[in-house]
């Protein structure tokens, strides 16, 4: 296996508020786990809340002796790091409506399983054939929006609301996270909150990940560096791993 992850404070932004966490080797019960994290709120609120969530994932993983599967061992350490999130915004006036979006998974043999809450995603880009696909689903406005017909989904990336998300850790008492199962197969997977995703269109990049494929460091840095050309807006969080 193979990874590199970077995050980046983008041009627009002054602070942060992304977190990413990376490692191929075991923890907990996982062999390996990887997240995405993009906090959102007031002044030093959103770092603090995609940091508390990472932070209060990982520790659940670690300690964890009971969960026997990968999903339900993701579900309940997310239930627990929304429970983190609500309790220090309570404690803390600044912190209040503090949340982050979570993207993170698990590769075990040829399997891949995911959880999502929010609008930061994982892509599985294929080495054989070219071909770019969203696995997870934005829990955002302007998804709900070309669902319904409203927004066609090639104008989805430049909506005014597609920023509006619609699913948080913070948000509320309980959180509903979606899972998925993915075969692997001569694919590198992509992980990003969206300031990579609002930024670049997703043919590009599976094109600059394949040009690089031999180098997932430099595949990386040339995506945050696209993403900043093309004006930086926000943070930018990228994992790459190739199994």
């Amino acid at each position: 296996m193979k990874s590199y992850s970077i995050t980046d404070v983008g041009i627009k932004r002054k602070l942060n508020q992304d977190f990413v966490y990376c490692r191929q080797e075991s923890i907990g019960s996982l062999p390996n786990l990887f997240i995405v994290a993009d906090g959102m709120g007031g002044h030093n609120a959103g770092d603090r809340a995609s940091k508390s969530c990472v932070t209060t994932v990982t520790e659940f993983i670690k300690k964890d002796t009971e969960l026997k599967t990968p999903v339900s061992l993701l579900e309940a350490a997310i239930s627990e790091a929304n429970r983190q999130i609500i309790e220090e915004a309570d404690q803390d006036e600044s912190l209040k409506g503090m949340g982050t979006t979570f993207v993170g998974m698990t590769i075990i043999n040829d399997a891949m399983y995911v959880a999502n809450v929010g609008d930061s995603r994982l892509y599985v880009i294929n080495k054989s054939t070219g071909k770019i696909r969203q696995v997870t689903e934005d829990h955002s406005l302007v998804e709900e929006m070309v669902k319904n017909g409203e927004v066609e989904r090639k104008n989805a990336r430049f909506h005014p609301n597609k920023n509006i998300i619609t699913r948080a850790l913070g948000a509320a008492g309980e959180v509903s996270a979606d899972f998925f199962e993915v075969n692997l197969e001569d694919d590198i997977v992509l992980m990003c909150s969206d300031g990579l995703s609002n930024m670049m269109d997703d043919d590009e990049i599976a094109d600059t990940v394949l040009e690089n494929r031999d180098n997932l460091t430099i595949a990386g840095c040339t995506l945050v560096q696209k993403a900043n050309d093309y004006g930086g807006k926000d943070n930018i969080s990228i994992i790459l791993v190739e199994p």
